[in-house]
């Protein structure tokens, strides 16, 4: 297995700015980075403790639905070195898919969502 660390965990805000402000003034994080992913609609930042360089936090804002108390918190994400070899492997293991295909984001970056045993959100990063 190819799985090197977590990458993220994704929490889904409704408020990017006043989320940004609430972790960086009351957490002590910082902003690594932003994007609009897909069509504009969805807004990505992505948080990490000061020279850290491990976990982020992904704020997601603009996804449509509502979500239960306990699903603020949207997926978690493991980054891999060669994304296409690890879906190769884990769809040998009866795994389903949530995206039809791998997402490329405007960085470069390149992901895709499956869900575990329990219908948690899973993600499989590979870095640009």
């Amino acid at each position: 297995m190819a799985v090197r660390k977590i990458e993220h965990v994704g929490v889904m805000v409704t408020d990017m700015e006043r989320s940004i402000a609430f972790y960086r003034d009351v957490l002590g994080l910082e902003t690594l980075g932003t994007l609009d992913h897909g069509n504009g609609t969805i807004k990505l930042a992505f948080l990490g403790s000061p020279g850290a360089g491990e976990t982020q936090l992904e704020l997601v804002q603009g996804y449509t639905g509502r979500l239960a108390e306990e699903g603020k918190v949207h997926h978690i994400a493991f980054t891999v070195d060669d994304l296409d070899a690890e879906i190769a492997r884990i769809a040998k293991l009866d795994v389903t898919f949530i995206d039809p295909d791998i997402t490329v984001l405007p960085n470069g970056a390149r992901y895709r969502f499956f869900y575990g045993p329990d219908g948690e959100w899973l993600e499989l990063f590979q870095p640009a």
